[in-house]
Parts: structure tokens; C-alpha cells; sequence
């Protein structure tokens, strides 16, 4: 099974979770809105069904946000037609697909899913390239290899059977060497309630 068909297998699934940590996820808004403008581009990929995307809207310019999951895609776009929100594209894309011009994004979000890419390092310094000086890119990663190394060893298995997708491990440090060799500096550093996740905000010096 890809990883492809497995987010589209669970999309509807997925729509209906309450968020995990409701007060974390509210700090993550609130300090992800302070980099915000009125005249903000934004770009998000690995958007899922679109809920963050759509909670930002509007307090930028324009959103645009892709999944690898067209049924994510969806739902994501019902659910910013329900709310009436213009002003955010929802397509199904990778990150690899974007074809932007380099320099053109003020903010880029990559929430929940460095640790499901087989490649972080590429994916960050394309989103160093996408981004204006300036700019910055905020993360909230899993970070597995802080407290969990031996999922490196249960993951391929649970991949290969279908119960999950592509999950990396990695430390919370190794994350922060990545967007530093980047080119990245550390503007903002936080660790929610549970110790695995990482939520940065990176910047592109200006």
C-alpha cells in the first residue's frame, strides 16, 4: 500500500478526530498569527483536511495548502466552502510538485510532517528557497527519536502491513541541526505537554 492510499483510506476518519492537545494547539495559532500580516502569502503543505489552514485565512492574504491525498483535499475544500473562506487553495500536491518561484512565500507551514518524509533535508531547503528573506517556516514535529528509537525498527513493519505510513525518526536536536545547515536560524523553540513533538519557527535571515 502507498502512503498515498493510505491517507486517502483514512481521510474521512481523519476529519473527525478532535484535536489531541485543544491548549497547545491554540499556543501554536497564536504564535504561528504573530508572524502574520494582512499582505501575508502563505503556503502549507501536508494541509490534511485543512482545518489549520482555514483557522489562519483570515488573518493573511492568501493560503495555499496541499496534501498528497486527493480525498483529504475534499474534505478540506467542503470544509472552506462551509465557512466561507475565499481566500485559501486547496490542491492535491506534494511539496516535490510545487513549481513557485523561489523568494515568493512569507510564511510556509509544515505541520505534522517532516517525520513522514523520506527526505526532511530536501524538503527543508526547498521551503529555504521558496521563502522571501525574511520569511519564515513553522513546524510541529514528532520527534521519536528523543524517547521512542526503537520505532525505527516497528515502523517498516507496521508500513508494510498497511496500518501506517513512511515514519521517520529523528531527534528533536537533529531536527534543529537540519534547519540550521539549512540556513535556517531558531526564532522560536517550543515543546508542548508529552515530550515528542518539536514546534519550531524557522527564519530565513533577511
Amino acid at each position: 500500500m502507498t502512503d498515498t492510499k493510505f491517507w486517502d483510506r483514512i481521510a474521512e476518519k481523519y476529519s473527525k478526530q478532535p484535536v489531541a492537545d485543544q491548549a497547545s494547539y491554540e499556543k501554536k495559532l497564536e504564535v504561528t498569527r504573530s508572524y502574520f500580516t494582512p499582505e501575508t502569502e502563505v503556503m502549507e503543505f501536508g494541509c490534511g483536511t485543512g482545518s489549520t489552514a482555514i483557522a489562519h485565512a483570515p488573518h493573511v492574504k492568501h493560503v495555499l495548502a496541499t496534501d498528497v491525498s486527493q480525498n483529504m483535499v475534499d474534505i478540506a475544500r467542503e470544509k472552506a466552502a462551509a465557512a466561507n473562506v475565499g481566500n485559501v487553495t486547496f490542491e492535491r500536491a506534494t511539496l516535490d510538485d510545487m513549481d513557485l518561484p523561489d523568494g515568493s512565500l512569507d510564511v510556509v507551514l509544515g505541520l505534522s510532517i517532516l517525520h513522514l518524509l523520506e527526505d526532511k533535508e530536501a524538503a527543508i531547503a526547498k521551503v529555504y528557497r521558496l521563502l522571501k528573506a525574511g520569511g519564515v517556516f513553522v513546524s510541529s514535529t514528532v520527534c521519536l527519536g528523543d524517547n521512542m528509537r526503537w520505532f525505527r525498527f516497528v515502523g517498516p513493519i507496521g508500513r508494510w502491513l498497511g496500518f501506517m505510513p513512511y515514519v521517520s525518526v529523528f531527534t528533536s536536536q537533529e531536527l534543529v541541526d537540519s534547519m540550521k545547515a539549512a540556513g535556517f536560524g531558531v526564532d522560536y523553540e517550543w515543546r508542548p505537554p508529552g515530550g515528542r513533538v518539536l514546534f519550531l519557527v524557522a527564519k530565513k535571515p533577511g
